[in-house]
């Protein structure tokens, strides 16, 4: 005989010759419903079937059929027990924390710092665009400055000499007012000094100096003390051939032993053999610009390390939430997946718990629904049968 499970509707064949007693009980194997069979009543044999005559030759070929066997439908052999549905288990992918972190923490953060290093980047090339063309610009303004001044000093000197034409140039150092006409003042350190193009003899000599020493004397004998700082100086000094202006930078050692870079305009002294050069460090008009690039520098760091701490805080902030919302919504994900795994093995009094009104809510709540409805279909069930 054949029973059902009044609760999951399992089936089990019984043999009805081993139930002792009126009724007999045991439990389902899958829901452990208490499952109680009666005892069927006893069938009467059935009659034998009456002997009837052999039939004619004709209907030998094929064996007689008892008439109860043809009136009785065949009774159907007992349901075979089926296995459980096996349920093809899918291969964990990437966590819900994991895609969060990757979303709202990993690609902001590379965004933030790709920007961060852009404006930076940004920031150091227009520092020194404005740094460069300013030097740049100051430079041009101190070469300018520079030979307008051994222009004027030459032209100053032009008239003294044509108007003393005795005064030899042995004197020209020793006379106070040539002197202060010829060697002047250029810039904070620089000076401007008269020498003369070289006679028959060949050789360059200087006439009014700020350095009295030099006087009179060979200048190509200064390659030994100038040391490398004279090959510069000598090519401007004596680029004045032909009545041409000269002028070119040249280093220069300072009495404490460092080199600067000098820039020297050399200009002709219009109807005499003379020449002016006028001469100073070239960096006394570009300190200032040079200061500005320091300070553009310290803005620069500054602004770097700001924006460092920003990013860094900013890191910090946006892990902190990511990691604890991460943390809340994969908790409540759990729980609803918890309760609907125990409501599928048939634990239909399981609690869901809402707690949100967002859409982790609506799935609380669809769970809910479906678990009543699971219950009342099972409650029709059990009356129907």
């Amino acid at each position: 005989m054949i029973v059902i499970c009044e609760e999951c509707g399992k089936k089990y064949r019984i043999d009805p010759g081993k139930i002792k007693g009126e009724s007999a009980k045991f439990r389902c194997k899958s829901c452990n419903h208490v499952i109680t069979v009666s005892k069927p009543a006893a069938v009467a044999p059935e009659p034998p079937p009456p002997v009837t005559p052999p039939p004619p030759e004709a209907a030998r070929a094929r064996p007689p059929v008892p008439e109860a066997a043809r009136d009785r439908a065949p009774v159907p052999e007992p349901e075979a027990r089926k296995k459980p549905a096996k349920v093809k288990k899918v291969r964990r992918g990437v966590g819900l924390r994991t895609k969060m972190a990757v979303l709202f923490f990993l690609i902001p953060i590379v965004l933030m710092v790709a920007s961060g290093l852009l404006y930076l980047r940004q920031l150091n090339n227009l520092s020194a665009l404005i740094t460069g063309e300013s030097s740049t610009i100051v430079k041009q303004l101190a070469e300018k400055a520079i030979r307008e001044n051994a222009r004027s000093v030459a032209s100053q000197t032009m008239l003294y000499i044509l108007t003393n034409p005795e005064l030899r140039k042995q004197d020209y150092d020793r006379n106070v007012d040539l002197k202060r006409v010829a060697v002047q003042k250029v810039g904070l350190t620089g000076y401007s000094a008269l020498y003369e193009l070289p006679g028959p003899d060949g050789i360059w000599r200087t006439w009014a100096h700020a350095n009295s020493k030099i006087i009179g004397i060979d200048m190509s004998k200064l390659k030994e003390p100038l040391g490398k700082a004279f090959p510069g100086f000598w090519r401007v000094y004596t680029g004045v051939k032909g009545g041409r202006e000269a002028s070119g930078y040249y280093t220069w050692q300072d009495k404490d032993g460092t080199f600067r870079d000098k820039y020297m305009v050399c200009t002709p002294v219009e109807g005499t053999k003379f020449i002016i050069a006028s001469t100073t460090y070239l960096d006394e008009f570009t300190l200032p610009i040079v200061n500005m690039e320091k300070r553009a520098e310290k803005i620069r760091i500054d602004v770097r390390n700001i924006n460092i701490a920003i990013l860094g805080g900013a890191l910090i902030l946006v892990g902190l939430v990511v990691s604890l919302y991460g943390r809340k919504l994969s908790k409540r994900i759990r729980s609803l997946t918890d309760v609907a795994e125990r409501i599928s093995v048939g634990e239909l009094d399981a609690e869901v718990e809402i707690k949100t009104k967002d859409e982790i809510g609506d799935l609380g709540e669809a769970i809910t629904r479906m678990q009543e409805s699971i219950r009342l279909s099972i409650d029709r069930l059990r009356r129907r049968r």
